[in-house]
């Protein structure tokens, strides 16, 4: 698999670069692109799943994003050190029946030394929003980029 720069071990320019690198690949909701990021045996829980492997994670976010329409998503670092990385983030979507949610969660990353996500751990809460209190609308323009994210 090809190496993901930047590489730990990280600073906080890097570590701001890996954040940014992967809000932008999920925004893409492209499974296979977002699962080239991991390693072939990356472990991941997820909620209440977990996961292994590049073909378990693309299967996973093809389902994921099948479910969560108009997903739009900002993550936010929140701490790193050597080759991990903690991460805030939040993400707007609707489901099939128009409810809008804002889901906020914290995740925990682990990298090889090729920037490849050998871990990922992902805490997540729902909280249904009306259209009126959406905030996130599609990818964050570049201006916005590294801009911390409000608690409500």
């Amino acid at each position: 698999m090809t190496a993901r720069p930047p590489f730990p071990p990280f600073t906080e320019e890097t570590a701001r670069q890996k954040v940014q690198a992967a809000e932008d690949a999920w925004n893409t909701q492209d499974p296979e692109q977002v699962a080239a990021a991991y390693t072939a045996d990356s472990v991941w829980r997820n909620r209440d799943r977990f996961i292994t492997g590049r073909a378990e994670i693309a299967d996973f976010l093809r389902e994921k994003w099948s479910r969560e329409l108009e997903y739009a998503l900002r993550k936010e670092l929140w701490a790193f050190q050597g080759d991990r990385i903690a991460v805030r983030f939040q993400y707007e979507c609707h489901d099939a029946a128009g409810q809008w949610w804002r889901s906020y969660g914290n995740e925990l990353w682990e990298f090889t030394g090729d920037g490849l996500m050998r871990r990922r751990e992902a805490s997540i809460n729902d909280v249904p929003i009306s259209p009126a209190e959406r905030r996130i609308f599609g990818p964050r323009p570049a201006a916005e980029h590294g801009e911390p994210l409000p608690v409500r």
